[in-house]
């Protein structure tokens, strides 16, 4: 068995894509005592990744995984866990780059704390802010609400408040040390593969957006820890496609996602009208 297992989802990202490889390949010369493999998969690009990724073969253990369409987030990533042969897993995003992180470090906080089920590093966004998808609480209809009615925005970090408003977000914790959190991004998540196999590892339902949650979730329902560790970081070159870009196939996975996690884990809580009343809003928000 190998030490880890690094899985990238590739799709019409070429250019983003070979600077991750770049970084991550150069950051892994400071592990040479760590056994390790790269594993990328390709869901069907057609902006020439397909030729650039094969580029990457005389590097060792590097693995390529072709796709004939593109299967969505979640598959793909199930689908390179499959062929992964690491004790640990890390996803990561072809838009993140690699800067300065010490591998054995992070596995060894891992092997010391079998209570850990998965950890991410500080994600910072080219502005050096940092991506605040890396460091959240649930999304169970309060945080929901606060977050989006900005009531976390200006509320979520005053004393005596931002528990209460900042939930979305966990806005009163130090960004700065090392802490639980709920969730994490899947721009960088470190987990074990026991874990992911035990789970079942991503839903597939969830095409793209809020499978990171979604899994987060499931490994905390186990008992594990979900650790946020800044002692490291990354840069994520966020929205260079999706979402922000206001791409309507990406914008309507994204609420779909929301449908599909409040009906997995809190439609079960609350009355049929009330329920309704939840969809209804998540449909008023895809429409702007």
């Amino acid at each position: 068995m190998l030490d880890l297992s690094i899985i990238i989802l590739s799709y019409n990202t070429k250019k983003l894509t070979k600077k991750c490889l770049f970084s991550l390949i150069d950051n892994l010369k400071k592990s040479p005592s760590l056994e390790i493999e790269i594993i990328v998969v390709d869901n069907a690009s057609t902006d020439g990744s397909w030729q650039m990724l094969e580029s990457f073969k005389v590097y060792k253990n590097f693995k390529l995984i072709k796709n004939k369409s593109n299967i969505g987030f979640a598959k793909a990533n199930n689908q390179a866990l499959k062929e992964a042969q690491g004790k640990y897993i890390l996803f990561l995003n072809s838009d993140v780059i690699v800067d300065k992180i010490d591998f054995d470090v992070l596995i060894d906080y891992l092997e010391k704390d079998q209570r850990v089920g998965a950890l991410t590093v500080k994600i910072n966004l080219p502005t050096k802010k940092i991506d605040p998808a890396c460091h959240r609480g649930f999304p169970t209809l309060w945080n929901s609400l606060s977050y989006f009615l900005k009531l976390e925005k200006f509320l979520g970090k005053l004393p005596f408040l931002r528990k209460f408003f900042g939930g979305y977000h966990l806005t009163y914790f130090d960004l700065n040390t090392i802490h639980e959190v709920d969730s994490i991004s899947g721009a960088f998540f470190l987990t074990r593969k026991d874990i992911l196999e035990k789970v079942g590892g991503f839903d597939e339902e969830f095409f793209m957006y809020g499978e990171d949650i979604d899994l987060c979730f499931r490994i905390k329902h186990l008992g594990y820890k979900i650790i946020y560790y800044p002692l490291f970081h990354v840069i994520h070159l966020k929205y260079a496609s999706g979402i922000k870009k206001n791409n309507s196939l990406t914008k309507k996975q994204f609420y779909e996602a929301m449908k599909i996690f409040y009906r997995k884990h809190y439609q079960k809580k609350y009355p049929y009208f009330f329920n309704k009343l939840v969809y209804f809003f998540i449909d008023f928000k895809s429409r702007f």
